[in-house]
């Protein structure tokens, strides 16, 4: 009778700590832009979770990865996923449309890393020659689809979201590479390590590089935060820390995330590739209104965000 009474305690015990449990979705691209997304999935799947060590053990992580920002957008609003790195365009659209409901941005993650690389043949010199080409971008209206359209527009091109004088092709990062190498690409407007696979693969040539600008952000769905507002916190703190340790340990977290991108390209990335990307980046988890505010312009300029709110709510540490 004790042993019965014993296992029913047990089993009630157990069922207590599993209803405890939280599972934390997190969205990420396999990009070098996304290194904390890469190192938290990767140490996850090798069972020493950067995040978990700092979240507790009654926190599970599901990690999910994504070609690009709208995608992950998407996710969020459909509640498949709770937080996301992700670019910064995307997350002010899905801000404005929610009518500043729905997404809350946490903090910074990378800025740099993003460029326009042409053909080494050098068809393509100053901007005019791209007029009556095409230009590759990762997904209609992510942050790079967003800056090509704005730049070319202030390059005197008329651009629409179909044609014009350049046509902006959004176009998966693994086609991309395929395309340019078959010369049916005028140029790609992505991030690392494209760029650099661009550069040693397809014998591309940086045109114009995007040294400082805000590649990567991390966000919360305004739901989960009401929901879970100290496990938010604690996300956010780790991730401020995975951030500072990105640029003071510099060749473990490179051997990490190259592991990570193999693991998820199915594709060895070599070790000189990991490397170059990161000369272009810098990882900060600061992230500032004035910089959103200059991409609600940018994007207006190409067509998106006509319906702009105040971006007051956006930053708010409050659901």
């Amino acid at each position: 009778m004790k042993i019965f009474r014993l296992l029913f305690l047990l089993a009630l015990l157990t069922s207590w700590v599993r209803a405890d449990k939280i599972t934390l979705r997190v969205g990420y691209f396999p990009n070098i832009t996304h290194a904390q997304g890469l190192v938290g999935s990767h140490t996850t799947r090798e069972k020493h979770g950067w995040f978990e060590q700092r979240l507790g053990p009654d926190v599970t992580i599901q990690w999910f990865p994504f070609n690009a920002g709208p995608s992950a957008m998407e996710a969020i609003f459909a509640g498949s996923i709770d937080l996301t790195y992700v670019g910064p365009n995307p997350a002010l659209n899905a801000y404005i449309r929610s009518q500043g409901d729905e997404i809350r941005v946490l903090a910074g993650a990378a800025e740099g890393g993003a460029a326009l690389v042409v053909p080494g043949d050098g068809h393509v010199t100053k901007p005019a020659d791209f007029k009556g080409g095409r230009i590759a971008t990762p997904q209609l209206g992510n942050t790079q689809d967003v800056a090509t359209r704005a730049w070319l527009k202030k390059q005197g091109f008329k651009i629409t979201l179909t044609g014009g004088d350049v046509l902006v092709v959004p176009t998966a990062n693994a086609d991309q590479l395929q395309l340019f190498q078959q010369g049916k690409l005028d140029g790609v407007w992505t991030v690392e390590p494209w760029v650099s696979r661009l550069e040693t693969e397809a014998g591309g040539k940086v045109f114009l590089e995007q040294n400082d600008a805000v590649t990567t952000v991390l966000v919360s769905g305004v739901k989960f935060l009401k929901a879970q507002p100290a496990l938010v916190a604690k996300f956010r703190a780790a991730h401020a820390e995975l951030t500072a340790w990105l640029g003071t340990h510099t060749t473990e977290a490179q051997a990490i995330v190259r592991a990570g991108l193999t693991a998820e390209t199915k594709r060895e990335m070599p070790a000189a590739i990991i490397d170059r990307s990161w000369r272009r980046l810098k990882f900060s988890d600061q992230v500032t209104p004035s910089q959103f505010s200059a991409l609600v312009v940018d994007a207006q300029s190409a067509g998106f965000l006509r319906d702009a709110i105040p971006l007051d709510r956006l930053f708010s540490a409050k659901p």
